[in-house]
């Protein structure tokens, strides 16, 4: 699969590290060239222009959240792309969310870039987890939430999860962004704020 990923920071780098792992064939743009070009090398991945990201069929929105619709819109023709938005609404401390409930990042995402297909996944995810991968020992895996109104473009991401070894979870529809958010949100308590670290991820299971 063409993917593209924004974002050369944790995220974005476990991203790519990941991905070209599994086989996929990967672009990467920041807005610093250095640090997109130095990762690409790393990864065998290329470095791209920022236009240039909407030519893949599936773009990794690893930005902050603030930042997450201004780099779409700079992303070129975006109309019927699948978007997937890890984004989390943190204050600036990381132990609270700037909005919830009645809306979600993703969905202000989505509303910002209409036409784009968006896909809530991997929020839940810390980077050093993303970036070690996705083998927990004993035959787990790390879980990924997949949130979409578009089954296409949420098969493609399962699909895509999925041959990077993750465990995919069905969340629903975008707007149960509203519940993955301040799971995020849980979760880095727990790895900073309780002192468990960054070596764990939210999963259900299922009772016997």
């Amino acid at each position: 699969m063409k993917v593209s990923v924004i974002g050369s920071g944790n995220m974005g780098s476990a991203f790519v590290k990941q991905l070209t792992a599994a086989g996929h064939s990967v672009a990467v743009s920041s807005r610093n060239a250095a640090s997109a070009e130095k990762l690409a090398k790393a990864h065998k991945a290329k470095a791209v222009a920022l236009a240039k990201a909407g030519e893949a069929d599936v773009i990794i929105l690893a930005t902050g959240a603030a930042d997450a619709a201004a780099a779409l819109k700079g992303a070129g023709d975006l109309n019927g792309k699948v978007v997937v938005d890890i984004t989390n609404p943190l204050t600036a401390d990381y132990m609270g969310l700037t909005l919830g409930h009645s809306t979600s990042s993703a969905e202000e995402i989505a509303r910002a870039v209409p036409g784009v297909k968006l896909v809530k996944a991997f929020n839940t995810v810390f980077a050093q987890l993303l970036d070690a991968g996705a083998d927990l020992g004993k035959g787990g895996k790390v879980s990924v939430f997949v949130a979409s109104d578009d089954a296409d473009a949420k098969a493609k991401v399962t699909e895509l999860a999925a041959s990077m070894g993750f465990a995919v979870t069905d969340a629903g529809p975008l707007k149960n962004a509203r519940y993955l958010e301040p799971l995020a949100g849980l979760n880095i308590y727990l790895g900073y704020g309780a002192g468990r670290g960054t070596a764990i991820s939210p999963a259900w299971v299922q009772a016997a």
